[in-house]
């Protein structure tokens, strides 16, 4: 079970057929305990995400029209903020405070699930989505939101990156699952 309390930051490393039910159950306790769920991916984990809550029981339609659901692009909302391969830090505070702001104005609890790190490790470097783990670290001390980044195991399975893997996990308060081929166990702090 993830902590999801405000300030609670987990990463996950899935594989592709975990990754609905894995942030379909995160952010539906959000929606169903009269708080916020905010779903930054890519097109096709929308997609997935949505089937998973929509199969639960979750009005999807309701639940975006009373800002319970939030459901971003992440190459969209990345390219408000990443400059030259690299998070911005004041645009980042610009485009993600106004969301964490709203969000919060919601009775119940708030969680995030953050595809953008996979995408900035994947596309331009390991050292650009620390970078923007951080900067997660440090807007989550402006606002009382819980977050699951998320990582797929393929991506993350080269041997070659296990000191930067290291810094990853050490970015958040609990881990789940670990990179393919790991004997290691990836602990937090």
């Amino acid at each position: 079970m993830l902590s999801a309390g405000p300030g609670d930051h987990a990463v996950a490393f899935y594989r592709e057929n975990e990754l609905a039910g894995l942030v379909g159950s995160y952010l539906q306790s959000a929606i169903r305990d009269g708080g916020s769920a905010v779903l930054v991916a890519t097109p096709d984990c929308r997609s997935q995400v949505n089937a998973w809550l929509t199969a639960t029981g979750i009005d999807l339609a309701g639940a975006w029209a009373d800002g319970s659901y939030v459901p971003l692009d992440a190459s969209q909302t990345m390219d408000r903020f990443v400059i030259n391969g690299r998070p911005d830090a004041a645009a980042f505070w610009e485009t993600m405070s106004p969301v964490l702001a709203a969000a919060g104005r919601r009775e119940g609890p708030v969680r995030v699930f953050g595809g953008m790190v996979a995408m900035l490790w994947q596309t331009c470097s390991a050292e650009a989505a620390i970078e923007l783990e951080a900067l997660w670290n440090e807007i989550g001390g402006q606002y009382p939101f819980a977050l699951l980044c998320g990582y797929p195991v393929a991506a993350t399975s080269d041997v070659a990156d296990s000191d930067v893997l290291a810094q990853v996990c050490c970015a958040h308060s609990s881990v789940v699952g670990a990179p393919s081929g790991s004997d290691v166990a990836w602990l937090p702090g």
